[in-house]
């Protein structure tokens, strides 16, 4: 559905869009006024799509990992409130005063309880292909990895599902198939379609 603009944040043309195509994390073009996805077509032409933004949002997810005294891998993702299935920690990154790594500290510890110190790596930017995107509004990420090596399964941290994660929860993650096998029968949940791929590229 097309937006219909009636106030001047609504109207993309009225944006300084070379400032924002200067700091973006994913190159894009602006034709007419108005963003284009650099991965369009996304079957919504016009508009904000779900997302309640113009052009790219950047937000930072943090993958937390571990292995168990049997040398499975754990990852800890939460079950998103909105429905979407479960997902890493994560959010939109401050662009006034915060960076991608500060971002998804943050969010792990809102959204699970977890604080979580240790040798944080910033993996490379990428794009997200949101479901809730359109081909004028998406997201990129930025993922932060944490990598706690070998503790016993009782030793872990309690993740606790807060803000606007429904729960949160430690999930088996020996390779991609395994993490969705354990997800359906677990808690009878999907992942989230948006890390889908990074989460294939990280589990193999």
């Amino acid at each position: 559905m097309t937006d219909t603009y009636t106030r001047p944040e609504d109207d993309p043309t009225l944006i300084d869009w070379g400032s924002r195509q200067a700091a973006a994390v994913v190159p894009f073009d602006v034709i007419g006024g108005r963003p284009v996805n650099p991965y369009a077509p996304t079957g919504v032409r016009h508009g904000r799509g779900q997302l309640w933004h113009w052009g790219e949002q950047v937000c930072a997810d943090a993958i937390v990992t571990a292995f168990d005294e049997d040398g499975h891998r754990w990852l800890v993702m939460v079950e998103r409130g909105d429905g979407h299935g479960w997902a890493f920690p994560g959010g939109t990154v401050d662009p006034d005063d915060e960076g991608p790594l500060a971002a998804a500290i943050r969010e792990l510890q809102e959204e699970t309880c977890l604080a979580l110190e240790g040798a944080w790596e910033a993996l490379p930017a990428r794009y997200v292909p949101d479901p809730r995107a359109s081909d004028e509004a998406w997201m990129v990420t930025v993922p932060a990895r944490l990598h706690l090596g070998t503790v016993r399964r009782s030793d872990l941290p309690v993740p606790v599902g807060a803000d606007d994660a429904a729960r949160a929860a430690w999930v088996r993650a020996d390779g991609y198939a395994d993490l969705v096998a354990y997800l359906k029968a677990t808690y009878q949940g999907e992942v989230f379609a948006a890390h889908e791929a990074v989460l294939y590229d990280l589990l193999g």
